[in-house]
């Protein structure tokens, strides 16, 4: 496999070689892709996009020719919706066109960032999903809850108290934790999403009336009309939303040279990725530091 210039077994050591030949190999196929599609090509995956994300980005984008179009290989399963849109007008600024690639899953804040490009690469195993925000489970801090779910537990705890006030003990019992500043905070942070939409979409389209009408369908389809948080979101959903994605079946040349690639990062198992030809940040999962 070639090996970009600056990357040839010369220029290291035999063991420090054989330590990172996993890399090496990485970055050779990322080097292969740039040639062949004539872009700069950059992997983030981590579990959820948030306000470190930035500096991990933008050491990765280091080699970035802001001449090229930038394709970025994306999988998250979240995170907080401000970084999203932050890490997009990012990856903007470093190229002339951007196109996300979704090889996997890219849910709630990845599918944020993935409005703010021009172009949204889906295969046969690409999901995105709804962008109505999540929080920390009162009752398990490491989870995360949708506001919407949230809302309906508070709604319906009402109601049934309502109907049957001697339930107040149970009620209250099974609501620990949810104050009155969360349940707001959910309120505001669903009121917030369309304006989020309208701030992604119009990263990558100056066309203020395009930008309005392309968020109100956007909207109605990944935040007001799904009632779980999971929902799966299809390249055909996505082509109905107006949004522009480019459907790749598995025999086409593009989307296998990019299967090739993401397979590494699968077998990589770490939580956060950002790599590009030459910058790595590559950190395990906790669970492999404690082993």
């Amino acid at each position: 496999m070639e090996l970009p210039e600056d990357m040839t077994s010369e220029r290291r050591t035999p063991l420090y070689e054989a330590y990172n030949s996993n890399r090496y190999e990485r970055q050779a196929l990322i080097s292969q892709y740039q040639a062949q599609y004539e872009c700069s090509l950059i992997i983030l995956s981590d579990f959820f996009l948030q306000a470190d994300s930035i500096p991990f980005l933008e050491e990765t984008l280091t080699d970035a020719d802001a001449s090229q179009e930038l394709h970025i290989i994306l999988h998250t399963m979240g995170g907080d919706g401000n970084s999203a849109l932050r890490l997009a007008r990012q990856a903007q600024s470093r190229c002339t066109e951007l196109t996300v690639i979704v090889p996997d899953q890219a849910k709630s804040a990845g599918t944020l960032f993935a409005l703010g490009a021009h172009h949204i690469v889906m295969g046969p195993t690409s999901d995105l999903g709804p962008v109505d925000p999540q929080f920390p489970d009162p009752q398990h801090p490491h989870r995360l809850i949708a506001g919407k779910t949230l809302i309906r537990a508070v709604e319906y705890a009402e109601e049934r108290i309502a109907a049957r006030p001697e339930t107040y003990p149970l009620h209250v019992s099974l609501l620990a934790g949810v104050s009155a500043p969360l349940l707001q905070t959910a309120y505001d942070e669903i009121s917030r999403s369309g304006e989020l939409i309208k701030e992604a979409l119009s990263v990558a389209n100056e066309d203020a009336n395009a930008v309005a009408a392309l968020a109100e369908r956007v909207c109605a389809r990944l935040v007001d009309e799904p009632t779980d948080h999971a929902a799966i979101v299809s390249a055909d959903d996505v082509r109905e939303m107006g949004l522009p994605v480019k459907k790749m079946a598995a025999t086409d040349e593009q989307w296998q040279a990019i299967w090739r690639l993401w397979t590494k990062y699968i077998a990589l198992s770490a939580s956060r990725v950002y790599e590009g030809v030459r910058s790595s940040i590559v950190i395990p999962w906790p669970e492999a530091d404690a082993g």
